[in-house]
C-alpha cells in the first residue's frame, strides 16, 4: 500500500468513526422493527404502510418540508442576489445572519406570538378595524396545512440558505454581468446563463440538508402541529411513548422508513452533484 493510499484512509477514518453512531443506531431500530418476541417478521412493516394515520402522516412530512424548503431557497436567493454588495459589509451580514443563532424553539414561539388567533397581527388589525374581533383571523398555527410550520422553518432557513449562497455570488465576476448588459441580456438570462451554473450544485446541496432536517425535527411541529396529520417526528414519538408496547415497534418501523427515504434521496442528490462538478472540471456546464 503506498503513501497516498494510506493518507487517504487516515483522512477518512474520522468519517467513519463518525458514522458508527448513526449506523448502530439504525441498525438497531431495524432489528426492533422486525422483532416480535423471540421472532423476525414484517407485520409491522405491512401495519405501517396500510395505516391512514401514518399515511396521512407521511404526505403531510413531505408537503410541509418540500414547501419550506423551497420557499426557504427561493428567498434566500433573491435577497443574496439583490443585496451581495451589502453583505459584503460586516454588519448587514451579521444581522442577516443574526437569527441562526436562535433555536428553532424560538422561531415556533414567535409564530404564535405573531400569527395564532390572539396573537400581536390580530390584535392589531382589530384595533385598525380591519377585523371585529380577533377571533376573525385565519387559523395560521396548529392548522391542518401546517401554515405556522412552514413559516417557523422559513424564517429559520432563509439566513442559512443566505449563508451558503453568499460564497457563491461574491465569487462570481462582475464582468460577466457587464457582457451579457452589452449583448441585451435581461436579469433573467443573467440568471439563467451566469448564476444558476455557479449556484446549481450549492442549491441541491442546501435543498437535501434542509428537506432532511424539517422531515424529521420534532419541536416546531410538536408546537405548531394538530393532532392529526401530524408529523413524522411527532407520530413517532407518541408511538414510541405510548403507553401500548405494541405500537413501540411501529415507531421503529416508521423511523427506519424515513431513514431509508433520506438516504435514497441524499445518494440521488451527491450523484447529480457529483456529475455536475465533473462536468465543471471538464469544462462542461
Amino acid at each position: 500500500m503506498n503513501l497516498y493510499k494510506i493518507k487517504l484512509l487516515l483522512l477518512l477514518l474520522p468519517a467513519l468513526l463518525f458514522l458508527m453512531l448513526p449506523a448502530y443506531g439504525l441498525w438497531s431500530a431495524f432489528i426492533e422493527s422486525i422483532k416480535d418476541g423471540s421472532n423476525m417478521t414484517l407485520t409491522y412493516y405491512h401495519q405501517l404502510f396500510t395505516s391512514d394515520r401514518f399515511l396521512s402522516s407521511l404526505w403531510f412530512s413531505l408537503y410541509t418540508s418540500f414547501t419550506s424548503t423551497l420557499v426557504s431557497i427561493i428567498i434566500g436567493i433573491l435577497i443574496t442576489r439583490r443585496f451581495t454588495h451589502l453583505l459584503r459589509s460586516s454588519l448587514p451580514r451579521l444581522s442577516v445572519w443574526l437569527p441562526m443563532l436562535f433555536p428553532h424553539l424560538i422561531f415556533a414561539y414567535v409564530i404564535i406570538l405573531i400569527f395564532s388567533e390572539t396573537g400581536w397581527l390580530a390584535q392589531m388589525l382589530t384595533v385598525l378595524g380591519v377585523l371585529e374581533n380577533p377571533r376573525d383571523f385565519p387559523i395560521l398555527t396548529r392548522d391542518n396545512y401546517g401554515i405556522g410550520i412552514i413559516l417557523a422553518y422559513i424564517g429559520k432557513e432563509v439566513p442559512f440558505v443566505i449563508l451558503m449562497l453568499f460564497p457563491v455570488y461574491n465569487a462570481i465576476p462582475s464582468s460577466y454581468y457587464d457582457v451579457v448588459k452589452t449583448l441585451g441580456g435581461s436579469r433573467l438570462e443573467q440568471f439563467k446563463t451566469i448564476e444558476w451554473p455557479q449556484i446549481s450544485t450549492v442549491v441541491m446541496e442546501i435543498f437535501f440538508i434542509l428537506f432532511a432536517f424539517t422531515l424529521t425535527a420534532y419541536e416546531v411541529p410538536a408546537i405548531l402541529g394538530t393532532n392529526f396529520p401530524e408529523m413524522i417526528s411527532v407520530l413517532s414519538y407518541d408511538w414510541f411513548y405510548s403507553g401500548s408496547w405494541e405500537d413501540r415497534p411501529l415507531a421503529f418501523a416508521a423511523m427506519v422508513t424515513i431513514s431509508f427515504l433520506i438516504t435514497l434521496m441524499a445518494f440521488i442528490g451527491y450523484m447529480y452533484v457529483n456529475r455536475k462538478r465533473m462536468r465543471a472540471l471538464r469544462g462542461r456546464l
